[in-house]
């Protein structure tokens, strides 16, 4: 299965936001005055989200990658 650019591009957009969103909780939490079961579930939630965000990202670069033009992925034939 082959995915537009567009769709590429959204799985790129959602695994930036998703990385900037827990990568900025996680260090809003290390000033925070909690409970260690609230840091221990928050951080468990931060790690399977940012390992969901990469390989969503992954996919997308893969994909825009795959979608780029042959003009532009090679040169004479040759690969860049």
């Amino acid at each position: 299965m082959t995915l537009s650019r567009r769709a590429a591009v959204l799985l790129l957009a959602a695994g930036a936001w998703t990385l900037y969103v827990w990568v900025t909780r996680l260090w809003i939490m290390t000033g925070q005055d909690e409970s260690t079961g609230f840091k221990v579930v928050h951080g468990v939630l931060a790690v399977v989200s940012i390992a969901f965000g990469i390989a969503v990202a992954r996919l997308g670069w893969r994909a825009l990658r795959a979608a780029r033009p042959e003009s532009a992925a090679t040169r004479d034939g040759a690969p860049v």
